[in-house]
Order: structure tokens, then sequence, then C-alpha cells
């Protein structure tokens, strides 16, 4: 597949990428090791929310131990410090460090030849607005529902992700036309 500049991914130079199943191999190994030290599966949905209960907090420390939902991030005060949080920053570094020493670092928008870079942006943000709305109203993230509660059997995990992937395969013929 080639980029919107003309240029195939291995265009500057770039490592080629990891096997997929290595990769999920690798992740699965991830998984174990957090469920081993930590206790608790991955996830990132509880960063962004101690993250928004800190925010929050700056305004009115009342609202927010009041509020039952808010409540569950307040961590005695030290919203910041939880186990999540630094997760998510964890895998932030990883992926820049990653992409850096793979030769894959840089700013650019992956687009189609049949869209704006606006417009591209513009349904990315759509996109991850409507995923973060399902992310909670799911009570987590893609990460946390398909790689811990699927590794739990729980339930409500598969029917998410089963959900996640027909709509996905549903709405694909609207949007296809932007890559093509």
């Amino acid at each position: 597949m080639r980029h919107a500049s003309g240029r195939g991914p291995e265009a500057a130079g770039a490592q080629p990428y990891w096997n997929p199943y290595l990769a999920g191999v690798g992740i699965g190994l991830v998984l174990l090791a957090t469920f081993f030290v930590m206790g608790r599966g991955l996830g990132a949905t509880g960063a962004f929310s101690a993250f928004l209960v800190w925010v929050t907090s700056l305004f009115s420390t009342g609202y927010v131990t009041s509020n039952p939902i808010h409540a569950g991030y307040w961590n005695d005060g030290a919203p910041l410090r939880v186990f999540l949080v630094f997760l998510t920053i964890g895998s932030f570094a990883g992926a820049a460090i990653s992409a850096a020493l793979a030769g894959r670092s840089g700013w650019s928008i992956g687009r189609g030849p049949n869209i704006s870079p606006a417009g591209r942006l513009a349904l990315a943000f759509v996109g991850g607005l409507v995923m973060a709305i399902g992310s909670k109203l799911a009570v987590g993230c893609t990460s946390g529902q398909a790689l811990t509660g699927g590794s739990m059997l729980n339930v409500g995990s598969w029917t998410f992700m089963i959900a996640v992937f027909i709509g996905g395969y549903a709405v694909a013929p609207f949007f296809r036309k932007q890559w093509l």
C-alpha cells in the first residue's frame, strides 16, 4: 500500500513491521506478567478517568469526593498515582522509542488519495469520540475489554468485541472509498 506521498511504508529506510503473530504472543506475555505482578490486567481508560478527576479536583475537590463515580479514582487525594496512569505513559514512551529505533517516527497524516488531511483528521476525531463514549458505556476500553476481559472469558468483554467487529464491518463500505 502506498502513502499519500506516493512512497511505500519502507521508503525512508525504515525497518519492516514485526510479525503480527510474534507481536500478539508478546502482548499475551505482557498481560500475563501484569496479572502476576500487579494482580490486574491491562487497560487505558482508567488513566484518562484519573486524569480528568485530577483536573476536576483542581476546581472542586468536594465535587470529586462526593460523587461516587469520581471518588473511585480519587485514590486518597492522589488520582494520578495509579497503575493505569503509569501504564499509559509507559505505553506512549515505549511506542515512541520503538518507532524511533525502527526509523518510523515523524509527523504525518496517514490517508488515502481521496481525502484531504483535514477530512482525515475530522474522521479520526469523530471515530475516537465514538470509541471514547463506547468505552465509558462498556466500562472499559478496547484493550481492557479485549485483552483483560477476554482473557478472563468475561461474557461482556466478548460481547463488546463482537460488537466492535460487527460495527467496523458495517461502516467500512462507507469509508473505504477514502482509501482507494
